[in-house]
């Protein structure tokens, strides 16, 4: 039977994977009230997904792992990670003394290994051609230990909405093989890009692109 628990949630309109870092800059009251606790008490708090202003179904587990800035208006800067994915049972809004809500969660078999080398190294090429397109390789996310999925899927172009298709895979090779197909469809448009890259001068500031930058 899967553990089910209370936990407090922080909704931010973000995809956050287990092992992911995260900064954050707390200045909500209920936030400000949540992380202290959690602080306090060394416990963990939710990301639940926000998609289209609705909480959705899944979210990621979030421990603390420094406090970085406390200021005087009781505002901080902390560190945090994800854990795991959690499913969301019943969201609780109103918590007796609480300013924050919460959520009643179990958490979903998910199997965080590399299981499938070779599609793991085939992906990581096409992620590599990728970036060498965009003139951005020294943003290539480091994927030492064989578990590409997660710390690919910010880098990849893929929608909000896409993101939470891919938290919702529980399985490695079910998510470099959703991965892939994206990657796939991406092709006939980087090949394109590919030849009208000499006449944009990207300068490795392709996210700066202005109408000023692109010659007609």
């Amino acid at each position: 039977c899967t553990m089910t628990n209370f936990i407090p949630i922080f909704r931010l309109n973000i995809i956050v994977y287990p092992n992911e870092p995260l900064n954050l800059h707390i200045f909500e009251p209920r936030y400000k009230q949540l992380i202290k606790e959690c602080l306090q008490a060394s416990k963990q708090f939710g990301i639940p997904v926000v998609l289209d202003k609705k909480v959705q179904e899944y979210g990621t587990i979030m421990e603390i792992t420094e406090l970085v800035k406390e200021y005087p208006g009781g505002e901080m800067d902390i560190r945090a990670r994800g854990t795991q994915i959690f499913r969301v049972l019943e969201i609780i809004k109103e918590i007796p003394d609480k300013l924050y809500s919460g959520a009643i969660v179990n958490y979903p078999d998910n199997i965080i290994a590399p299981d499938n080398t070779q599609l793991s190294n085939l992906i990581m090429n096409e992620v590599k051609r990728l970036y060498a397109l965009l003139n951005v390789e020294e943003k290539l996310p480091s994927t030492n230990d064989g578990i590409i999925s997660y710390k690919i899927a910010h880098f990849i172009g893929l929608s909000l909405t896409q993101e939470y298709e891919l938290m919702q895979l529980f399985t490695e090779t079910q998510r470099l093989e959703y991965i892939r197909k994206h990657l796939k469809n991406m092709v006939p448009m980087l090949q394109g890009l590919e030849e009208t890259k000499a006449r944009i001068k990207l300068n490795g500031h392709f996210r700066n692109l202005s109408l000023d930058d692109l010659e007609f």
